[in-house]
């Protein structure tokens, strides 16, 4: 079990779109980072590549979900519902 910093949500990161990188700044000076692909896979931890940090990302898994698992999801929904 991890031990976070802070609890923080993804609407307060910045996003680099060339790097597909969140990014939030950290009390050393650096910035916390966590990558789209991480969010995909249901990962929640961001961290300081300076400092022993980390912080835990609040945010819905279900909106970072990669598009072949949204397709799958989608379809399993639909069947339910007939």
């Amino acid at each position: 079990m991890s031990i976070y910093h802070d609890e923080v949500e993804i609407e307060d990161f910045e996003y680099d779109e060339d790097e597909e990188m969140y990014y939030y700044p950290c009390p050393c000076g650096d910035r916390f980072e966590i990558s789209l692909e991480a969010l995909q896979a249901g990962e929640e931890e961001a961290t300081c590549p300076s400092c022993s940090l980390l912080l835990k990302v609040i945010y819905d898994k279900d909106d970072f979900l990669a598009d072949e698992e949204k397709a799958i999801k989608g379809e399993k929904s639909v069947s339910k519902n007939l």
